[in-house]
């Protein structure tokens, strides 16, 4: 994106690609792999029709898990009159890939797999070409009604012919019909709310068809990028004094809209502003960015680079040649694992990012070391006062996770009831909640398996009181919508 994205922001680019193949193939990167064979699970644009086929879907309630549409909604300061918005929308288009065997007539015929002379095995697959269009609108004509513009791609074919005749590999796309349109009004002192809507404006030609025939027509990874020139954006999680109100009025579906670009040195203390911004469908923090320790994209930024690494290592020969086989991305991945340098492998394990040394006492122990410090601590007997109640194992608690700075994953849960499991004390001198939520099917299983959610005491209230205390900053509200990859 000139003057901002593309030419500036080699960080913003960096996780704007790792958002475009998130879930693109997963370790172990092979066709047979079970998790490979339910794929394109993030902002998935399908056409109106066949999501709306059993009606039209509520965000926020349950429904289809896909979309035929994406909305952005963010603020925007203006520091000039000319201000000029970028708009960059990025999605992948699915390709198939065939693999067809020559017969003696001439005639080629689609298989699953082909070996040819050479030793290489072809297997037939799905893979994905990225796309993306992009925009410079004035602010002025954005206040005039708007922009529209197309996105999509066209239909086409490739062939590839396999050595010795045995036969060729064809890759096949069909049409992508998608439109965006973007709108701006004003909010008072030079105060602005963007608008971004994309959609899929194509009509599936079977709307009783599965999902995966009609994939072809989608908008796969869908997200966009913004950049202003004599503006810049507000951050929705951490907004600056007194726009909260403006924040919470944003309304975002399907996608979830973060600050772009290096974090400002430093920090504010009363909210973040930016350039850049991005809209991915994945929950994201303000500036996020892939660690610079990382050597290339594994497709799961869930995982960690070191643990997939090493898994990968371990890979069979067979089970090399059948991930190389089956897409050239993730061939790439086993070539860069197989010939990483020693040092680029150590770098992984682990990073410190402050030279600050940390203060030890005259012992040599750290500085938060205390000889018998959790003595006479025990999680499940133990109780923290919260609003004068005592709180502990098997309390009731109403949860109201902070405003400014909670976890967008917490979030999810204000509002629900849960049970105190334990009570621990960290090292700091803190104390978190290990809670299970009432209404969770697995809460029973997680108390098991001893995998809670946890609170500090301030973000819970006793059931006894009748509400959440007020935080002292809301944040904006979270989209209607987030798609999450199922676990695997």
């Amino acid at each position: 994106m000139a003057n901002g994205v593309g030419e500036g922001c080699a960080q913003l680019s960096a996780v704007a690609d790792a958002v475009l193949y998130e879930g693109y193939l997963l370790y172990p990167y092979r066709r047979s792999s079970a998790k490979n064979r339910v794929r394109w699970q993030f902002g998935v644009l399908l056409p109106r029709n066949w999501v709306e086929r059993d009606g039209p879907v509520t965000p926020g309630l349950s429904g289809s898990a896909d979309s035929w549409y994406q909305r952005t909604e963010c603020l925007l300061r203006v520091r000039r009159p000319d201000a000029v918005v970028r708009v960059r929308v990025r999605y992948l288009q699915l390709q198939y890939k065939q693999v067809e065997a020559a017969g003696a007539d001439g005639v080629h015929r689609p298989v699953e797999s082909l070996r040819t002379a050479d030793g290489v095995t072809r297997l037939s697959f799905e893979e994905a070409v990225p796309r993306e269009t992009e925009v410079a609108v004035p602010l002025a004509e954005l206040l005039r009604g708007g922009r529209s513009f197309a996105v999509g791609a066209p239909a086409g074919a490739e062939y590839e012919p396999l050595p010795a005749g045995a036969g060729r590999i064809v890759r096949r796309r069909r049409e992508v019909r998608g439109g965006t349109t973007v709108e701006a009004e004003p909010l008072g002192a030079g105060l602005y709310r963007l608008r971004v809507r994309t959609e899929n404006t194509a009509d599936a030609a079977g709307p009783e068809a599965p999902r995966s025939a009609v994939l072809g027509q989608a908008l796969l990874a869908t997200h966009t990028l913004l950049a202003g020139d004599g503006a810049e954006f507000v951050s929705l999680i951490d907004p600056p004094a007194g726009f909260a109100e403006q924040a919470r009025g944003c309304r975002n579906a399907f996608t979830f809209p973060v600050l772009g670009g290096p974090a400002p040195e430093p920090a504010g203390g009363d909210g973040a502003t930016g350039a850049l911004l991005l809209s991915a469908p994945i929950i994201l923090p303000d500036h996020p960015q892939v660690a610079p320790e990382s050597p290339g994209d594994l497709h799961d930024a869930a995982e960690i680079d070191e643990i997939l690494t090493l898994r990968t290592m371990l890979l069979t020969d067979e089970e090399k040649a059948e991930a190389r086989a089956t897409d050239p991305r993730a061939a790439r991945i086993l070539d860069r694992v197989d010939t990483m340098p020693r040092e680029v492998f150590a770098r992984l394990h682990g990073a410190i990012r402050s030279l600050a040394p940390a203060p030890r006492p005259a012992a040599g122990r750290p500085a938060w070391w205390q000889e018998g410090g959790d003595d006479g601590l025990c999680p499940s007997t133990d109780t923290v006062l919260v609003a004068g109640v005592p709180v502990g194992g098997g309390s009731r608690v109403r949860l109201c996770p902070r405003g400014r700075g909670a976890d967008a994953q917490d979030m999810f849960l204000a509002g629900r009831t849960a049970r105190v499991a334990a009570v621990f004390h960290d090292v700091d001198g803190s104390v978190r909640l290990a809670v299970t939520v009432d209404d969770d099917p697995a809460a029973e299983l997680h108390d098991w398996y001893g995998r809670f959610h946890y609170f500090r005491p301030d973000e819970v209230a006793p059931l006894d009181r009748a509400e959440c205390p007020a935080p002292a900053a809301a944040p904006a509200p979270l989209p209607d919508r987030l798609q999450r990859r199922p676990q695997t």
